[in-house]
């Protein structure tokens, strides 16, 4: 699926931006959820602990529901071994693709040209900074000034390297459209219904906010997976996107 496609599915359906996020233990977990939310979630994301379990069998599973599916591994080392991995997992017929743009120009042009020489690409989308990150984290891991100056500054990195799209909070989304213009597609985590728990995430906001700000799609995961009624929690974020687009 590519990035057009992606936009102009969201743009018939506002729902459709939702990546409901299957970060659970096991497989046959994530199914049940994806089952029930498949009408309302436009894809979901097979990130670490899912595929650590389940492996492969993740992505296929999902897709054969008919899910498209976002496969967020955030591959991060040196570039041939990257873009091995962007040829072994891209053949698993996943929309998105996550590296980490902190692996630099290289290692996410390795990404990017392996992707392209694959028969049905992933979007490669560069991870910029952590939405469990803030200035005092990224200051003792070495990296000076605040967590938005570090997000363009990998953002232009990994647009100039050939990536299709970044991940960043919803704090940096209006940042990157002034400063990259509508191309990249922006994939962002963080996003809390008003009212709801942070967890382990520090620069947020709500589902209104972010796609006001210009994001293309929301990943959401405890908000709804955790709820009691995980289909009324991922239909009211629906509700609440599709009139913030009423609105502006």
């Amino acid at each position: 699926m590519k990035t057009a496609e992606l936009r102009a599915e969201v743009a018939r359906d506002p729902g459709r931006r939702i990546i409901v996020a299957l970060d659970v233990p096991d497989l046959d977990q994530a199914l049940g959820l994806a089952r029930a939310l498949r009408d309302v979630a436009g894809m979901f994301k097979v990130g670490l602990e899912l595929f650590s379990a389940a492996g492969p069998r993740a992505v296929e599973a999902v897709r054969a529901l008919g899910a498209p599916v976002f496969l967020d591994l955030k591959l991060h080392d040196i570039p041939a071994t990257v873009a091995g991995a962007v040829r072994s997992v891209g053949r698993l017929g996943a929309a998105l693709l996550t590296v980490h743009a902190s692996g630099g120009s290289e290692m996410l042009r390795a990404a990017a040209e392996a992707a392209a020489a694959l028969p049905d690409p992933p979007v490669i989308l560069g991870v910029t900074v952590l939405t469990s990150l803030e200035s005092a984290d990224l200051e003792a891991v070495g990296l000076s000034g605040p967590p938005e100056a570090a997000v363009l500054r990998l953002a232009r990195l990994a647009c100039s390297a050939g990536a299709g799209g970044l991940v960043c909070s919803p704090r940096e989304v209006a940042a990157l459209r002034a400063a990259l213009g509508p191309a990249p597609l922006l994939v962002v985590p963080g996003v809390r219904p008003a009212g709801k728990e942070l967890s382990d995430q520090k620069r947020v906001s709500t589902p209104a906010e972010a796609v006001a700000s210009g994001a293309d799609l929301l990943v959401v995961g405890r908000p709804i997976t955790r709820a009691a009624d995980p289909l009324a929690a991922a239909s009211a974020i629906a509700a609440e996107i599709e009139q913030s687009g009423r609105s502006v």
